[in-house]
């Protein structure tokens, strides 16, 4: 067999010398310029490439990116950050078989990767980073034995079969960040010994770190696994990988404890393993990284007091141990902590005080949140030395005392939030020192005293949030200069007096006004929303009066309006545009007058239309009927007339509807029993007639019925038995209802408060109504035709049984019964 074989390999052998002596000869510089050219025609824009022409073969090397060898051929390819776009699809990998680097990072490539790419053996470095590529990675990328720098980070790729990847052996730096990477660690790395950088960041790799990888890959300098799904905890041989100066492996499903050989890693500048499932104590072994500058332990379950040994690392500039369970106070080495810029030790369980120990000692910092603690004490006036702050959060402690005068030295602030403490006193006039503050966040504190008139200085102010203090006076003129204001928040405080009438007309973005439960009067003013931008206006229990502002009808994106409890007036309707956005509105205890008109059937969105007590008149439109979102109509007390529409019955998710105290005529339309999440219905002292539909016993979610006041009339329907929820009150009182009282009523056993009286009922009253409706606190049955003994209730209860002449028990007015053996019987 080995002697026919030989003349079978001489041939194969003789016909791969003959590719390769082909290859060889069609390569060129000028195939290779042939090639290049061909591949920039099928790319755009490709103005940046003009320089690349068949008509300038000669200074190939010269072209845009393109670096020759001693023989003239392309050695260097770098076109990164061209803004082009197209696909390696037409590039001929193969023709350039000297090129040793080549990067197409920072721009729009898309498709595939070429498996051709395996034929650049002479590659060192490769870079198609931020890009569109997607597809498979190809197999052929680890031909490339040369290579020692890949970056296809920042791509759409899929993994490969990893066991189809080689062994790559001189690669230093690998990098496959943000991309689409699946199932479990990339085989091939373990074998990369020489790695010094290695990023896998922001795929979605699963299961854990094989622990061989702290062994081989020992030259690591950096290493970041952080977006991925691994799991499992952190062996100690993590300390094998001794020349780390980067550990990123936040944001996993890393469980356990810090394993304390950590400290061991001396070079550590960077360590981030926040947004895992770590627990047990901070490891005090950190405290022995001295050259540690980043510290993010932030979103774990670490549940110790904070290490005096942190203090020790006196290079951090960024520390985060926020939303942990971290107790106890900080420790006094923290003031060794000169260099720090960033620190966050919010949501957790920390106390105590922050001392001007610390704050006169961290001098640098730009961002302090450690909010929502149990922080106490004062805020002293030493913060006025943080001169570079631009985010202090102190909200969510208990703080006490004022406001220092020297928070005015913190120019650089850009949001200051000082809420939910016990500050008390007055907002010193230093605020308006500020200028650079775009939100200020005063509100849930006992502050007192007026606003100060300097807060209009702030010039680039957002969001001003003062509510729920014990501000007193009028809001300051100087309010309305505050032309980057979006949401003014003043409600629950002790103001008063008028808004000033220029506000809102400098501030085109306002979109959230908050003055509710005030004390303010005299009218809106008028370009409150000429900025069209209205999203959430809250100015219910005050002394309004007058018209509403104009503006408020083109004001589109306009949610949620509180005007409650004031004394606007004009037309309802004309008063509000068509909104597709509202959600919320209630317009009650006003003197709002006019129509509804069938527009409000066109706001899609609306859950809560609240109308009561105003002087709306005509009908309740048909078109409400539209409003599938609505949970809560309530337009009881006013001027209404005509039928309840029958479309009402298609509000399916409604849960209140009270149209009350109004003059409503005609019948209950059948179709309310389809509202089976229907808690509240109320329809009382109306001019409504016909009798109670037996399809109001479908509405099984109710829990008050009140039908009195009316002239409905012929029999209690036994299908309000069904009624098993009901109760807080069931009200069919003043009416004109005949027949018997239906004994399936009895099933009531939560209902409280039930009234009959003033009606034509007859017969007797059913027994059951002692025994299974325990429930009961007032009973009404006064001035009807019943008969027979009353059932011997709870004395506790209000029992009302006057008016009922052939009725007798021992009851207020009620003639004693013959015998006692008739009761019994009964």
């Amino acid at each position: 067999m080995g002697i026919v074989q030989k003349p079978l390999v001489l041939l194969l052998f003789h016909v791969l010398f003959i590719s390769v002596l082909a290859l060889n000869i069609t390569s060129s510089p000028t195939t290779e310029a042939e090639a290049l050219v061909e591949w920039k025609n099928s790319l755009s824009p490709s103005s940046s490439l003009d320089s690349w022409s068949l008509n300038n073969v000669k200074k190939l090397c010269r072209w845009t990116g393109i670096t020759c060898n001693i023989a003239g051929r392309v050695s260097k390819l770098n076109i990164s950050s061209q803004k082009l776009s197209g696909t390696l699809a037409h590039f001929s990998f193969s023709l350039f078989p000297k090129l040793t680097f080549l990067d197409l990072s920072s721009n729009n490539f898309s498709g595939g990767i070429p498996a051709e790419i395996g034929n650049l053996t002479h590659l060192q470095y490769l870079n198609f980073d931020d890009n569109y590529l997607n597809g498979i990675i190809p197999y052929q990328i680890s031909h490339l034995q040369k290579l020692k720098f890949l970056d296809l980070g920042s791509n759409n790729l899929l993994n490969p079969n990893w066991e189809k990847i080689s062994n790559m052996p001189s690669l230093t730096h690998l990098n496959l960040y943000y991309n689409e990477l699946a199932l479990e660690f990339p085989s091939f790395i373990i074998s990369s010994r020489k790695l010094t950088f290695l990023d896998l960041s922001q795929n979605m790799l699963t299961g854990s770190i094989p622990e061989s990888m702290f062994t081989n890959l020992a030259n690591l300098e950096v290493l970041s696994l952080k977006d991925n799904l691994f799991q499992g905890s952190l062996p100690k041989t993590l300390a094998n990988l001794s020349k780390l100066k980067e550990l990123h492996l936040g944001r996993n499903n890393f469980s356990g404890s810090i394993p304390d050989s950590i400290g061991l890693l001396h070079k550590l500048q960077v360590l981030e393993l926040d947004r895992n499932s770590f627990v047990g104590h901070i490891p005090s072994s950190i405290g022995r990284l001295r050259k540690l500058q980043t510290l993010n332990l932030d979103e774990n379950s670490l549940n110790s007091s904070i290490p005096p040994e942190l203090g020790s690392c006196t290079k951090l500039t960024f520390l985060a141990l926020a939303v942990n369970l971290l107790t106890g106070t900080l420790p006094l080495s923290f003031s060794n902590l000169k260099q720090i810029s960033e620190l966050g030790l919010s949501d957790n369980f920390l106390s105590g005080e922050l001392s001007p120990h610390f704050i006169s000692n961290w001098t640098k910092l730009t961002s302090l949140q450690v909010q929502n603690n149990n922080f106490t004490g004062t805020i002293f006036p030493e913060i006025g030395m943080l001169a570079n702050l631009t985010y202090l959060f102190l909200y969510g402690n208990s703080l006490t005392g004022p406001i220092p005068r020297e928070i005015g030295n913190l120019k650089e602030l850009l949001k200051l939030d000082l809420s939910g403490n016990h500050l008390a006193g007055s907002i010193p006039s230093t605020i308006g020192n500020l200028t650079s503050l775009v939100t200020l966040n005063l509100f849930n504190n006992i502050l007192s005293g007026p606003i100060p008139p300097e807060i209009g200085k702030l010039a680039l102010l957002e969001t001003l949030d003062l509510n729920n203090n014990q501000l007193y006076g009028e809001v300051p003129d100087s309010i309305v200069d505050l032309s980057n204001l979006q949401a003014l928040v003043l409600f629950n405080n002790r103001l008063s007096g008028s808004i000033p009438k220029n506000l809102g007309i400098n501030s085109p973005h306002l979109s959230f006004v908050g003055f509710s439960k005030n004390s303010f009067s005299g009218a809106l003013p008028e370009g409150l929303c000429s900025g069209f931008a209205f999203e959430d206006l809250s100015v219910n229990e005050n002394n309004f009066s007058g018209t509403l502002p104009m503006c408020l009808r083109n004001c589109s994106k306009l949610n949620r309006v509180r005007l409650d409890e004031n004394r606007f007036s004009g037309n309802v309707s004309e008063a509000f545009g068509f909104h597709p956005s509202l959600v919320f509105i209630s317009l009650s205890g006003n003197k709002f007058t006019g129509e509804l008109s069938s527009e409000w059937g066109k706001c899609k969105n609306l859950t809560n239309m609240v109308m009561s007590r105003n002087k709306i008149s005509g009908a309740i439109p048909a078109e409400l009927g539209n409003l599938k979102q609505l949970q809560d109509l309530q337009l009881e007390s006013n001027e209404l007339t005509g039928k309840i529409p029958t479309e009402l019955g298609n509000l399916v998710f409604l849960l209140k509807l009270d149209v009350s105290n109004n003059h409503l005529t005609g019948e209950i339309p059948q179709s309310l029993g389809k509202l089976s999440k229907l808690q509240h219905l109320d329809l009382s002292t109306n001019k409504m007639e016909g009798s109670i539909p037996k399809e109001l016993g479908n509405c099984v979610s109710l829990l008050s019925l009140s039908l009195g006041q009316n002239s409905f009339s012929e029999e209690i329907p036994s299908e309000l038995g069904n009624l098993s929820q009901l109760q807080i009150i069931m009200d069919l009182s003043s009416n004109s209802l005949s027949g018997t009282i239906p004994s399936d009523l009895g099933n009531l056993k939560l209902l409280k408060n039930f009234n009959l009286s003033q009606n034509h009922l007859s017969g007797p009253i059913f027994s059951s109504l002692s025994t299974d409706m325990s429930s009961l606190q007032t009973i009404d049955f006064s001035y009807n035709n019943l008969s027979g003994p009353i059932p011997l209730f709870q004395r506790d209860m209000e029992e009302y049984f006057i008016g009922n002449s052939l009725l007798c028990g021992d009851a207020i007015g009620l003639s004693p019964c013959l015998s006692s053996a008739f009761m019994q019987v009964q």
